[in-house]
């Protein structure tokens, strides 16, 4: 017999064994739930197991709409970048921090928001910014899901600190 095979029948060996146990010891008249969570053959009822997708509906219902889009700039223009918790509590009180933070990610093109901390700009400088990050990511394939990425190479970054941002406005260190 091949080392498969015998392993093939040690897992057969505890498969079964589980299950008899299950059997054994889950499923009696005074356990309701075990019925719902044991098959009769003693293999588990995975369906059980799954969330209800009522949970999921509730989450993708939220959707993030253009006014709110709106107030996330106009919470960049007074705050600046990285003070989504101010953002939030003025201005889109239904969305927490990091829900903010990250809508902002997407807003500017840059996953990493550290070099814009503080940095504001109306409407306008943000797009122009989106297109900066975007033509550096597009050249150095480090666009991905929307935002430019860091790369381990350093090539983002130096790409990043020798272009001058796009917006006069801007405040970028």
């Amino acid at each position: 017999m091949t080392d498969d095979a015998s392993t093939v029948d040690v897992l057969t060996e505890r498969q079964a064994w589980v299950k008899h146990m299950r059997l054994q010891f889950c499923v009696r008249e005074e356990f309701d739930l075990p019925c719902k969570v044991i098959h009769e053959d003693g293999t588990l009822n995975q369906a059980y197991f799954r969330p209800d997708p009522s949970v999921f509906q509730a989450v993708t219902e939220r959707k993030w709409t253009e006014k709110e889009r709106g107030l996330l700039v106009r919470g960049i223009e007074k705050y600046g970048i990285g003070h989504f918790r101010e953002i939030a509590e003025e201005y889109l009180p239904d969305w927490s921090g990091n829900d903010l933070r990250l809508k902002c990610i997407r807003l500017i093109g840059r996953q990493n928001l550290q070099l814009y901390r503080d940095w504001r700009g109306d409407a306008a400088a943000i797009q122009r910014e989106y297109e900066r990050n975007r033509t550096i990511g597009l050249a150095l394939n480090a666009w991905k899901g929307g935002a430019l990425v860091y790369d381990d190479d350093g090539k983002v970054l130096a790409e990043i600190m020798a272009t001058e941002p796009v917006s006069s406005s801007s405040t970028l260190s």
